[in-house]
This record gives structure tokens, C-alpha cells and sequence, in this order.
């Protein structure tokens, strides 16, 4: 039940990203969980090495959204290449 309650997270926090960050970001309802799961991962790493969480502490709903914004941030930079 954790892996639904995860996909169900990662997706309005990939939501909310899409519709925080400027420009059109093509892409689908799982590959917007997917942003929003990998921007959760990436914040509570970036969290770590910064000090602001410690190991094994979840990054939050804020954090997450900060992390998959950089990601799609990244994402567009690479795909404009």
C-alpha cells in the first residue's frame, strides 16, 4: 500500500512542479509521478549533503517540489540541446 500512497504523492507534487515552472513540458500522467517521486529523492540527497535532513529523514511535501522543479529544469536544458 506504501508504493500506491508513494505514486499518488509523487504525482500532485509532479503536478504542482509542471505548474509552478514555465513553458509547456511535454509529458504524461506516470511520467509526472515519476518527476514528482524523483524530485523527492533528489531533494532529501540534496537535503543531506546541505545538512538540512538528516539520514533517513523524508524531505517533505515543499522539498519535493523543490526537487522536481530543478529536475525539470535540467530535463529542459538537455532536451533544448
Amino acid at each position: 500500500m506504501s508504493f500506491v500512497w508513494m505514486a499518488l504523492v509523487g504525482l500532485v507534487v509532479g503536478l504542482i512542479a509542471r505548474f509552478v515552472m514555465p513553458g509547456a513540458q511535454s509529458m504524461g500522467l506516470i511520467m509526472t509521478a515519476l518527476l514528482g517521486i524523483a524530485g523527492s529523492f533528489v531533494a532529501g540527497f540534496l537535503g543531506q549533503a546541505v545538512g538540512l535532513y538528516h539520514a533517513g529523514q523524508g524531505p517533505g511535501f515543499i522539498g519535493s517540489i523543490v526537487g522536481a522543479l530543478i529536475l525539470l529544469f535540467v530535463v529542459g536544458k538537455l532536451r533544448k540541446s
